[in-house]
């Protein structure tokens, strides 16, 4: 079901100097800058073997993520786990007790259907299941 950590996302203040500090941490720049208007959020993506680190800056004042800055500070804000059937997964976490946060995939950051998992039902971590769009 879930294949391997796809990504870690981290919520950020300033993508410039946050971008700075991974590349000096993992000796390399990203590899990747997009905005999802949908979400209000600029990301930032670095290669790390086989998984990635995903930087999340807020659009907007009124986004999650400067919901999430403002109430917790920066910080890791998802885990997000690859999946070959996104609507299978969903379904399948859901039925041992997950909550979805949508249960319809919508379109994410990385060329991926993402859906999301409420952190109450996992320990505080907010879950994400991605899969590439074909």
């Amino acid at each position: 079901m879930l294949l391997r950590i796809d990504h870690i996302g981290i919520a950020v203040r300033n993508m410039a100097e946050s971008n700075e500090t991974f590349r000096r941490l993992l000796g390399e720049a990203n590899y990747k800058v997009e905005t999802v208007e949908s979400e209000k959020v600029a990301t930032s993506f670095f290669r790390i073997g086989e998984s990635k680190i995903e930087l999340l800056e807020a659009t907007d004042p009124e986004s999650p993520i400067a919901k999430y800055i403002e109430k917790r500070g920066e910080g890791i804000h998802h885990i997000a786990f690859e999946v070959d059937d996104i609507r299978a997964a969903i379904d399948y976490l859901e039925q041992v007790g997950f909550i979805p946060l949508n249960r319809e995939p919508k379109r994410g950051a990385d060329n991926k259907w993402v859906a999301f998992f409420h952190p109450k039902t996992c320990h505080g971590v907010l879950v994400e299941v991605c899969q590439t769009i074909a």
